[in-house]
């Protein structure tokens, strides 16, 4: 009967959940690591619209739009995409004119902004028309009045054209680092309870037992 209930104890150690045996595992969190954009980073941009001083109505400090034309990549990651929108500005107009004079425009980087953070940006550019130079010639030749009436050509830059602009200032970054993968807990599989009745003994006959007639 001992053997027997020695076997009856160890049927219910196993029948105990083994979740219950186990310590709580820690769940990995997410690292992070920090970068920096640093200042003076090249930030390619295209014009989203055409710029001409043809019709006069350009202005000084009339904004223009501009969006990113590649991703700017820190460590690895893109920190701001392409097709970013970027704000510039006219910083000089000047209109076609008699005597051959030609427009002129200028225009100048302000800022790009990525998930609703404006990033200071520097970077300009121009582009002056055509000189009316041989149209003043030839009329100064025949007649040297019709100079006079001689106009040159309005500055156009046009839509697509590539911009470069540069990053104006240092920008702290919290990106997410790479770190192991977070512990998979699964539950283990139900354990089938062994029986607990016990074998019955065999009965034994005594040697010496007389057997009744």
């Amino acid at each position: 009967m001992i053997k027997n209930v020695g076997a009856l104890a160890g049927a219910l150690l196993l029948a105990v959940p083994v979740t219950a045996q186990l310590a709580t595992a820690p769940i990995a969190a997410p690292a992070t690591t920090s970068a920096v954009l640093r200042t003076g980073t090249e930030v390619p941009l295209k014009l989203s619209e055409e710029l001409t001083t043809k019709g006069k109505k350009l202005r000084v400090g009339q904004r223009i739009h501009l969006e990113t034309s590649e991703p700017i990549i820190v460590q690895g990651v893109t920190v701001i995409p392409v097709g970013s929108p970027a704000m510039g500005e006219i910083t000089d107009v000047k209109n076609k004119g008699m005597w051959g004079k030609s427009g002129h425009l200028g225009a100048r980087v302000l800022y790009v902004t990525v998930n609703g953070r404006q990033i200071r940006l520097s970077g300009a550019f121009d582009d002056k028309g055509t000189a009316g130079t041989a149209g003043v010639v030839g009329a100064a030749v025949l007649l040297p009045v019709a100079g006079f009436f001689v106009t040159g050509t309005s500055a156009t830059v046009p839509a697509g054209t590539m911009v470069k602009g540069f990053v104006d200032e240092d920008v702290p970054l919290a990106m997410a680092a790479a770190g192991p993968a977070p512990l998979a807990i699964t539950a283990p599989a139900a354990v089938p309870a062994t029986s607990t009745m016990a074998t019955p003994a065999p009965v034994l006959t005594p040697v010496n037992a007389v057997t009744p007639k």
